[in-house]
């Protein structure tokens, strides 16, 4: 290609799109640094729930990526199971099951994630829902009892032993203001039954100061998704630790964002990069909506006590309008001039 160098010299030069400045981080390199931040919470979870518990992340992982080999394969596209994807998604969909989950259900949620949501759609960067949370959530409607079950956490147990079978913080109702299911600092550490990546929050906070070190994501959503349900619980039960006016710590702002799958949600899932705004007003825009339909879902739905992942997947499908409606500055891009005003007409 002939063109003019920048001393203005012809010769052979490469015309490429933009942008010519390029950052180094690669897909592969993003998706194993994602592996790396969830690995505390799963290795919490084999602690808390015994050897048996990693079958789940077995079959997930296996589940997911032959799917996407497979797929691939079939519709003669090239394979790029090598990028880690697919790898994130399994772990992100055995982070969401109970460690009682059988194989098949994951192994159902792994086709589910891969094929129908991501390779359907385009594949990488095509889908409008997360992958994982999508799988999660039909799962949990097509198999709610399977979903539902969980057992007692065993710490330190290493060898497959008979659980026992127990509602999670969020299931629990307790009519004696004065008892509470479980501390706040079982809660934290994640001494307590729920999914098999979603009990421990120190795990899950060490994974957010991770992947913030490597700019992977940025403190917009997770803080105000968090912040949110936090600030909207507080206010209905009339206090942030004891449960105030509503009689029961399990309704406080600080038991009620330690409870369920809050945090999983709104550093691993919330955070994704195609399913969520790129401005940062967009994305503390997305945070504080999940937050306020995890509040809603949770407060008023006593069916259903969860409420985060039909949070963010509704917020997935308002992203489009927030970027249309918080645009990046272009790079270059000057104020459009202002216009003169009119002369008034004379009397």
């Amino acid at each position: 290609m002939q063109s003019i160098s920048p001393g203005g010299v012809p010769g052979n030069w490469n015309a490429s799109p933009s942008p010519h400045i390029r950052s180094g981080a690669t897909t592969r390199g993003l998706m194993r640094d994602v592996c790396v931040a969830l690995t505390p919470a799963l290795a919490c979870g084999v602690y808390f729930f015994g050897w048996q518990s990693l079958r789940v992340v077995i079959a997930c992982v296996v589940s997911s990526v032959a799917s996407e080999y497979v797929y691939q394969k079939l519709a003669k596209r090239a394979v790029r199971v090598n990028d880690l994807s697919a790898l994130v998604t399994g772990l992100l969909l055995a982070c969401g099951l109970p460690p009682t989950a059988p194989w098949w259900l994951c192994a159902m949620g792994g086709v589910t994630a891969i094929v129908l949501i991501k390779q359907i759609f385009g594949g990488l960067g095509q889908n409008f829902f997360n992958p994982a949370l999508g799988a999660r959530t039909i799962l949990m409607i097509s198999w709610a009892t399977f979903m539902t079950a969980s057992m007692a956490a065993q710490p330190g147990v290493m060898t497959g032993v008979d659980t026992v079978s127990i509602a999670t913080p969020l299931a629990m109702k307790y009519a004696d203001a004065a008892q509470a299911p479980f501390s706040i600092g079982r809660l934290f550490l994640g001494d307590v039954p729920g999914m098999m990546g979603e009990t421990s929050k120190l795990a899950l906070l060490i994974g957010l100061a991770y992947l913030l070190a490597r700019r992977v994501i940025t403190w917009h959503i997770p803080v105000s998704f968090i912040g949110t349900a936090l600030i909207l619980f507080a206010i209905k039960s009339g206090s942030i630790i004891d449960g105030g006016a509503a009689g029961s710590p399990t309704q406080s702002g600080l038991y009620q964002i330690l409870s369920g799958g809050l945090f999983l949600g709104a550093i691993f899932m919330a955070t994704d990069y195609v399913t969520s705004p790129i401005h940062p007003w967009g994305k503390i825009v997305m945070g504080a909506g999940c937050g306020l339909i995890l509040f809603v879902i949770r407060a008023y739905n006593p069916a259903y006590p969860e409420g985060c992942s039909f949070a963010i997947l509704l917020m997935n499908l308002v992203t489009p309008l927030i970027n249309r409606v918080f645009r990046p500055k272009m790079f270059g891009e000057q104020p459009a001039p202002a216009k003169p005003k009119e002369a008034k007409a004379s009397a």
